[in-house]
């Protein structure tokens, strides 16, 4: 029901280019699907675009002191989303991120993820920034994972950065074909690639 009604708000539209989202045996693959980040509305957004028996796999990435903050996000995360939330201002050795991600890719789960660590500026929101190496190493450390990049659309105006009233747009979210960490790649080559094949998304999406 609520990701159904996300859909209805944001008019989201999924649109799978070079992926499917189940095997043609009707498995699901464990991912990691990894997105440009623009609005708070993102992550909800992917997770309400995946299919049903994917959905119930899948856990967005997002962070404690936004998601915390308050009964009803709360709830949402953690009741409805299965949200793993994670510290991001004060990190220390027993809350890091990356060893939160990689216990839940341990238990089975997929991610849904935002490598550039934050929302970019509105007018800047055409053009991820670059990637943080968190993608990297949990690549590195889990290579049977697929690597989904995503590419949203119109989220940043749907729902601008220090708004909390939806504008009435559009959205659209579309995954491309996965990727893996090639033989010798480093990490600065990979992330690029990785940041290129989101870039690439949202050309294909404007035609260019």
């Amino acid at each position: 029901m609520v990701a159904g009604l996300i859909r209805l708000l944001t008019g989201a539209q999924a649109r799978w280019k070079g992926t499917d989202p189940v095997r043609p045996d009707g498995s699901v693959p464990q991912r990691i699907f990894f997105a440009n980040h623009t609005s708070n509305l993102d992550a909800p957004v992917v997770w309400a675009s995946l299919p049903t028996e994917v959905r119930r796999v899948t856990r967005p990435v997002a962070a404690r002191d936004y998601w915390d903050a308050g009964p009803v996000r709360r709830r949402l995360a953690n009741d409805v989303f299965r949200a793993l939330l994670i510290e991001r201002k004060k990190v220390t050795k027993s809350n890091n991120p990356l060893t939160a991600m990689a216990d839940a890719l341990d238990a089975g789960a997929s991610l849904i993820l935002f490598p550039e660590g934050g929302r970019s500026a509105a007018d800047a929101a055409a053009e991820p920034g670059e990637f943080k190496a968190g993608l990297w190493h949990l690549a590195r450390r889990r290579p049977d994972v697929e690597l989904v990049p995503v590419f949203l659309e119109n989220l940043n105006r749907i729902l601008p950065k220090g708004d909390f009233l939806l504008v009435p747009l559009l959205a659209a979210v579309t995954f491309g074909e996965p990727l893996r960490v090639a033989d010798g790649e480093d990490k600065h080559a990979f992330l690029g690639r990785a940041r290129d094949a989101v870039a690439n998304l949202r050309r294909r999406a404007e035609g260019g």
